[in-house]
């Protein structure tokens, strides 16, 4: 097999099967796929062939090392990530796909609420879909169909056994099914425990097999009170013993984030271009959806950032901090402690959702020192060499 990756993507697929965990499934597989589509879908996930350039994999934006999430710098302090052709840059912050396969498909609830999909606007309504779509993005990994990624893969022996093997002798004179043969492999790859290990520490707080620090015990306390209003959106089990809770809704909101200049200068996409999230996917034509992204999980946040739809914050504790804008009246409170300037107005203001953000007590810098301690709690185990004290 032949599959070209940079060393630190080798390391860890030696990693993945050293540990087994390559055969160990997490509880949202109903139908857990069977191990050699599992290291069928890996093998896809670290191959560089498979863009136009032959440059970028899906590992290159969801490096394993960096808890699935884009580390690289991209010359906008990582906010959002570079595509196949060395030059494009995208206009929102990669999300890290720890957890993702927990990401209910896009709907509707019973109460009328737009709730989980794939992306930030939840565009792709399920994981399949979401996981062939960065191979024909322009700006992405570039190429121009999906016939094009199938003949790609075609070109590789190994993969050619496989899929005969798996899907059927045929599959390649099909390729609509040869497409979606491939997302699916990713997708049974991804759905393993190695991107679910609910293994942080606060789950062996949980289990009773780690003791919290002080601020990380009060940030705990304050994060599933009432006080600042955390749980409202970043809770899916109103329940905080939960072994598998998320930290989301996997509802959308406006929380009122400004424009990221920085990104827009260097990704040339207009000053006056309005991100539109929610309203942006084909499936949602209400304009009170204008602004929303679906609420983030918080598995991992101490190491994934930049933080926000499009990577404004560099630093965790600006992004905690950002809420107080809306609950404190003092000058302080208005201001970005990363550029010492006013946080800035909504990119989107008409749908910002003050009811919510304005609910609770005002987050000062100790209440945010604090929530920041509690939440570097939730990096996976593996990830916790990354943690800056």
């Amino acid at each position: 097999m032949w599959i070209k990756r940079n060393k630190s993507q080798s390391l860890f697929a030696v990693l993945c099967l050293c540990l087994g965990l390559m055969a160990s499934y997490n509880s949202a597989a109903s139908n857990p796929a069977p191990d050699e589509i599992i290291r069928l879908g890996q093998a896809l996930f670290f191959d560089t062939n498979l863009s136009v350039n032959r440059s970028q994999a899906c590992a290159t934006c969801h490096d394993p090392e960096r808890a699935f999430s884009d580390g690289r710098e991209n010359g906008v302090s990582g906010a959002v990530s570079l595509g196949d052709d060395g030059f494009s840059l995208g206009d929102r912050n990669t999300p890290s796909a720890t957890y993702a396969s927990l990401i209910p498909d896009f709907h509707k609830s019973e109460e009328g609420e737009f709730v989980g999909g794939f992306f930030l606007d939840g565009r792709a309504e399920t994981m399949v879909k979401q996981a062939g779509l960065p191979f024909i993005n322009p700006i992405e990994m570039g190429m121009p169909d999906a016939a094009a990624v199938v003949n790609r893969v075609s070109e590789n022996p190994f993969y050619v056994t496989a899929f005969k093997k798996h899907f059927g002798d045929a599959i390649f004179s099909d390729k609509e099914q040869a497409f979606l043969a491939i997302t699916q492999s990713i997708v049974a790859f991804e759905r393993t425990d190695l991107f679910a290990p609910f293994d942080s520490k606060y789950d062996r707080f949980l289990r009773g097999e780690y003791q919290m620090t002080d601020e990380e015990n009060l940030g705990r306390i304050l994060f599933f009170s009432d006080q600042v209003n955390c749980s409202s959106c970043h809770l899916l089990d109103t329940l905080s013993t939960s072994r598998k809770e998320t930290f989301t809704n996997y509802q959308y909101h406006n929380i009122g984030l400004p424009t990221n200049t920085r990104v827009r200068l260097a990704n040339g996409v207009d000053m006056s271009h309005r991100d539109l999230g929610l309203l942006e996917n084909p499936a949602v034509n209400d304009p009170a959806q204008a602004g929303k992204f679906r609420v983030p999980s918080l598995r991992n946040v101490a190491v994934t950032g930049p933080y926000m739809h499009n990577g404004i914050f560099q630093e965790l504790s600006t992004a905690i901090l950002f809420y107080g804008k809306f609950t404190l009246g003092d000058r302080q409170s208005q201001t970005n402690p990363e550029t010492g300037e006013l946080w800035g107005e909504a990119e989107v203001t008409e749908t910002v959702n003050l009811e919510l953000l304005r609910e609770g007590q005002p987050i000062n810098a100790d209440r945010a020192k604090s929530l920041a301690a509690f939440l570097t709690t939730l990096t996976d185990q593996r990830y916790e060499p990354l943690l800056v004290n």
